[in-house]
């Protein structure tokens, strides 16, 4: 026992290194990410986060567009980096560490990894630019939210670039032994594999979607901004008319599109049903996925009922028309 200890401690001093990635790491940060996950459970007795709606007046405050992409980007960038780096490194690994043939990472981890990076393509970039306006975001939700996709995206791209894909070892065995179990298993984890990404995408696309129905109505308040700012102008150039100047104040409303009609925060909920496609294609075993999985529930849920407490007091009961946080007719 103690032998093995010290082989297994030798090897972590000796490989793992967060500038040159082997399989490995993916284990230990897989582990650290859930001291984020017990982080999240003072979400539900603390309401402050000091960014979005829920943002703060603070000298420590980033600017709203350029904090989210800065802090998302990391993620999808470590992955690409993992894919890339630990292929390369493989001759430094021992037999023992190298679960696939690290010269060839199987189609279905490209594909899960491609997946992860389309998302964050959309979320860290593409979302932020399409987005009329972003409240600042405080430098510590920034700073959190940077270590979290550091992690996070070693973890997933560690697993992806080293270990291969439940999928994978499936087929590897059929080939050995061309037995009716072994086609059975097989055809069973191809039917796992089209299902995780149909609803993977499913997700993907209602994110987008409930997403474009935040930015509609953002759209339509900003241009009720720009006319009354041009009317404050016109006002001010006129001294006899300043008292007819508008007062320029901040506008809430729910969509009406789409999930909207039942629950406040739909575009939180098809990001789990993405994530959960996500780790259904990558098979159980795929350990990194589920952390991740139950990482954005613990993150997203205590803020989907904060959040429905906050619009309670911006709009009123009336308002809300019985829609919920976040499961339709449930919470």
């Amino acid at each position: 026992m103690a032998a093995s200890i010290s082989r297994i401690m030798g090897k972590c001093v000796i490989h793992i290194s967060i500038f040159s990635p082997v399989p490995l790491s993916s284990n230990i940060f897989s582990g650290l990410i859930y001291i984020y996950i017990k982080v999240t459970i003072l979400q539900w007795f603390i309401s402050y986060y000091p960014a979005g709606k829920t943002s703060i007046r603070s000298r420590l405050n980033l600017p709203g567009k350029i904090a989210w992409i800065s802090m998302e980007v990391p993620g999808f960038l470590t992955v690409l980096y993992c894919m890339n780096t630990i292929p390369r490194s493989s001759n430094s690994l021992s037999l023992d560490e190298k679960p696939i043939n690290q010269n060839e990472i199987p189609t279905e981890n490209v594909v899960m990894a491609a997946m992860f990076i389309i998302h964050y393509i959309y979320r860290a970039i593409i979302g932020p630019l399409l987005n009329p306006s972003m409240s600042p975001i405080h430098i510590s939700i920034w700073g959190s939210a940077v270590c979290f996709q550091l992690m996070n995206g070693i973890s997933i791209g560690g697993y992806l670039a080293g270990y291969g894909s439940p999928l994978a070892i499936s087929r590897a065995n059929s080939l050995d032994t061309l037995t009716i179990d072994s086609i059975s298993s097989k055809s069973r984890a191809q039917l796992q594999w089209k299902l995780g990404i149909l609803i993977w995408l499913l997700g993907f696309l209602g994110n987008i979607f409930h997403d474009d129905a935040l930015r509609d109505i953002r759209r339509s308040v900003q241009r009720e901004k720009n006319i009354k700012k041009r009317i404050n102008v016109k006002a001010k150039d006129n001294q006899s008319d300043l008292s007819k100047k508008i007062n320029i104040e901040k506008h809430y409303d729910i969509p009406s599109k789409g999930l909207f009609q039942w629950i406040l925060f739909p575009h939180y909920l098809c990001e789990w049903v993405e994530w959960m496609g996500w780790w259904i294609a990558g098979g159980s075993a795929f350990l990194p996925a589920q952390i991740f999985l139950i990482n954005e529930i613990t993150t997203m849920l205590p803020r989907a009922i904060q959040g429905r407490k906050w619009y309670l007091e911006k709009l009123g009961i009336e308002n809300l028309s019985n829609r919920k946080a976040i499961l339709p007719g449930i919470l």
